[in-house]
């Protein structure tokens, strides 16, 4: 039922957006222990890609959503909605809104987002923001806080702190800020750096390889009278073998006298990183959840993701999606107010299915036996 008619929507005003005016602006949107602090966790993602590839992953694991409403043609209007809604840089429907908003909530620890209204009649756009741009000031109470930016040098909350959105990750008691998934990962990320640092010198090295020609004179005068030009001599016909080879040609090195030629570094061991590089990846993909088969390591040869991991992989994406509730209700309240309906709605995630059909289909066989059998033998009262 709707209780408003239309009306001719204004354009839509966008408060979190950008004011630097000077090429070194990022001095006006500098904040206190957050922009350093997701400037480090997003170069942990782009510096070790398995962590990248859980993180992804888990936002893909998440899934979809529908909403179910009382009022039919309000849940045909809100489906809409949600499927065509502009998230800007190109992108359409609340799915892609909640890819963005889960990556930056994974990663920095918390995600803020605004809804922009078309004056008071519709929602233009739901966009993500930069956690970097947006402080929390706390009131005197847990229960009052308000979502701030920089304007003039000065931290000023914004003006309509009912169309912002704020979902902090795992917080801590004491701080309104939540806690990045990749906390623990720097020290065995630098780590990790380090032994990957050296593997690619040392097979630059040894990959690349270099030569000493050395050329030894006999004991006559004349050897011991012209050795420097005869080294000169074998030099450039050495270099320019090297070069023929570089171009794809073969030629042969001809010398004469006591010439000896060695690969430099052929004798030095090169260290077994296998060994090291698993354990810190062990207890990196330990944090995401993620069954590291499902991430393309093959550890064991017959790994599988067994019913108590498949269990433990479904709790830990429940939990990221009641973390996202309170922003897709807030959404869906503001949608159905502004157009009239008064009617109550519900979050219905889809099923998350991360075991085999054929493991499924044999579970729903047990247990259909079970009730079979506990109805031919009721038991006694």
């Amino acid at each position: 039922m709707r209780l408003f008619s239309r009306k001719k929507a204004a354009a839509p005003l966008i408060q979190m957006r950008s004011s630097r005016r000077h090429p070194f602006g990022v001095f006006d949107g500098y904040v206190p222990l957050g922009d350093g602090e997701a400037r480090l966790y997003r170069a942990v993602r782009e510096a070790v890609p398995v962590v990248d590839a859980a993180i992804m992953k888990m936002i893909r694991l998440v899934g979809g959503f529908t909403v179910e409403c009382g009022d039919g043609r309000a849940r045909e209007e809100l489906s809409e909605f949600l499927r065509t809604v502009n998230v800007g840089r190109g992108q359409r429907g609340i799915n892609s809104f909640l890819d963005s908003y889960l990556d930056s909530m994974i990663t920095c620890g918390r995600a803020v987002g605004e809804i922009v209204p078309r004056g008071n009649r519709d929602i233009a756009a739901i966009i993500c923001g930069n956690v970097a741009d947006v402080q929390v000031k706390e009131g005197d109470t847990p229960l009052d806080f308000r979502l701030c930016g920089w304007k003039d040098g000065k931290l000023v909350p914004f003006p309509r702190q009912e169309l912002l959105l704020f979902t902090p990750y795992n917080p801590e008691a004491g701080s309104p800020y939540g806690v990045s998934m990749l906390r623990s990962m720097p020290f065995l990320t630098d780590i990790l750096l380090k032994i990957y640092n050296s593997i690619g010198l040392n097979w630059d090295r040894a990959g690349n390889v270099r030569f000493a020609v050395v050329y030894k004179p006999q004991g006559d005068i004349l050897d011991q009278a012209y050795a420097r030009e005869r080294a000169e001599q074998i030099a450039r016909e050495w270099s320019a073998a090297m070069q023929s080879g570089k171009n794809g040609a073969v030629r042969d090195f001809v010398a004469v006298g006591d010439v000896d030629i060695k690969v430099i570094g052929a004798d030095n061991q090169v260290l077994d990183s296998e060994v090291p590089v698993r354990q810190i990846l062990e207890q990196l993909i330990a944090r995401t959840g993620i069954p590291p088969f499902m991430l393309g390591l093959t550890w064991s040869s017959t790994e599988r993701m067994s019913a108590q991991q498949a269990d433990l992989m479904t709790s830990e994406l429940t939990a990221v999606r009641r973390t996202l509730d309170s922003v897709l209700e807030k959404i869906c309240d503001l949608w159905l107010r502004m157009h009239g309906y008064d009617c109550g709605f519900r979050i219905v995630w889809d099923p998350i299915n991360l075991q085999d059909d054929v493991e499924e289909a044999r579970a729903e066989l047990y247990r259909a036996q079970a009730e079979k059998i506990r109805g031919q033998n009721p038991r006694n009262e």
